[in-house]
């Protein structure tokens, strides 16, 4: 690789860093893309690892096998600790520092509890494969636990399951959790009944999903009633401890309860010394440079920018076509050509509920039910990275669906945040273990 060439550092292998890197494939640059791990992932099905339906390598590629014929681009695994924009230079945590002639930061965004940060260690969110895992085992174990408790009380408090935010996130967890005890689990156990379990969907605002019309919404709720999800809408949790949660002035037991209700950007902003917004996210200009410092670009959920008036969602399909924008204008400036502002285009809305029921929203064509969940399905396949992960996605959910089963319900270890794929996904079944 030429290092006489003009360095671009993107940090950050998500959608908006990757999409950036392959867009400069034929660029005039050599690429230094720095990320903490060593996959990118499809986080829109990451929900569905951690309910035992897919695996970790069904939603993740090494960042190395998928760019490995792009000979421009080093790809580094590394933690980077701060940004020094005048030095032009990222400082990692090994103690390695990389200059820039342009840099992309692309770091995504983590959970947000506002302002109860203690509620993190009981109310789990889901942003990357060890969330989901994590996840998955807490969600296995609560119904082995209910098993083997002989209590009335503590049996009832495990089979509770709380899910916190209204969200995408929420919705596809609460409806595939519901199936999973109303199917999956069935007649596997001698002392409960999985079907049983409360499934509560929790947002504090006056309905769940309210990014899609009220009409769709308001179909997403009774699709997941028809699950056996409790939706409440309008209440807030106000207390999460290791025993339940606080609905309101009533305290309930439940012994699961995952947070789907916020974000807040990666802490590494901070080090650009920049203008952020109230969820730390940098408020850049509409080319996505930041403010005095246009060699430096942030896109993706680390980005706070409005279009007609409204902000921009933290969705793939943003990052994505942010990415993509960044690489063009880094190779129209090397080739003394200006780039128009960033102009995100809305091909639509898509949320998942439960089998055979979703809802979608394509800007007049409104869809529910069935049709909308073989939409979702073909369109999330459509977007996975690899062809192997296509198949395998497909012939998983070709199983679960004439089987009601998932494949991936092993637990292992004792610390699920310590686990590493290897041990979880070794012992993949296609049938109950």
């Amino acid at each position: 690789m030429d290092l006489h060439l003009h360095h671009v550092v993107i940090i950050g292998g998500g959608f908006a860093g990757l999409w950036a890197a392959r867009a400069l494939r034929r660029g005039p640059v050599r690429i230094t893309l720095i990320d903490r791990t060593n996959h990118h992932l499809f986080q829109p099905l990451l929900y569905q690892v951690a309910t035992a339906g897919l695996s970790s390598p069904d939603i993740a590629a090494p960042l190395r096998h998928i760019l490995r014929g792009q000979a421009n681009v080093e790809v580094r695994l590394a933690q980077v600790e701060r940004i020094d924009p005048t030095a032009r230079c990222v400082h990692c945590a090994d103690g390695a520092v990389l200059d820039y002639d342009t840099l992309l930061v692309a770091t995504g965004a983590a959970h947000a509890y506002f302002g109860h940060d203690e509620w993190a260690a009981h109310a789990p969110g889901l942003k990357t494969l060890d969330d989901a895992l994590r996840l998955r085992r807490d969600l296995l174990l609560a119904f082995e636990r209910a098993e083997a408790d002989s209590d009335p009380q503590r049996r009832e408090a495990w089979l509770s399951f709380a899910i916190v935010g209204g969200g995408p996130t929420g919705v596809e967890l609460a409806g595939t959790l519901a199936e999973i005890a109303r199917h999956t689990l069935k007649r596997e156990f001698r002392h409960i009944d999985p079907a049983a379990a409360k499934v509560r969907l929790i947002e504090a605002g006056p309905r769940i999903l309210s990014s899609f019309p009220e009409s769709l919404s308001s179909k997403a709720r009774a699709q997941l009633e028809r699950l056996g999800v409790e939706v409440v809408t309008g209440t807030p949790v106000t207390q999460i401890n290791a025993e339940g949660y606080r609905l309101g002035e009533k305290f309930i037991p439940a012994r699961t309860v995952v947070w789907a209700a916020g974000v807040a950007a990666s802490p590494l902003a901070r080090s650009l010394d920049v203008p952020l917004d109230r969820a730390g996210r940098v408020l850049v200009h509409p080319d996505l440079t930041v403010p005095g410092h246009p060699e430096i670009f942030v896109a993706g959920d680390l980005a706070a920018l409005t279009q007609n008036g409204k902000p921009l969602p933290g969705v793939a399909p943003v990052a994505k076509q942010m990415g993509a924008h960044v690489a063009r204008t880094i190779r129209n400036r090397l080739a003394g050509k200006t780039t128009p502002p960033f102009r995100y285009r809305d091909y639509g809305n898509l949320a998942t509920i439960g089998r055979m029921a979703a809802i979608v929203d394509l800007h007049g064509l409104k869809l529910s039910g069935a049709l909308a969940w073989w939409f979702w399905l073909v369109a999330h396949v459509f977007f996975l990275i690899g062809f192997r992960n296509r198949l395998a996605v497909l012939l998983n959910w070709t199983w679960a669906y004439w089987t009601y089963q998932r494949g991936a319900r092993i637990v292992v270890g004792n610390d699920a945040g310590a686990q590493s794929d290897a041990q979880n996904e070794t012992a993949r079944l296609p049938g109950p273990p």
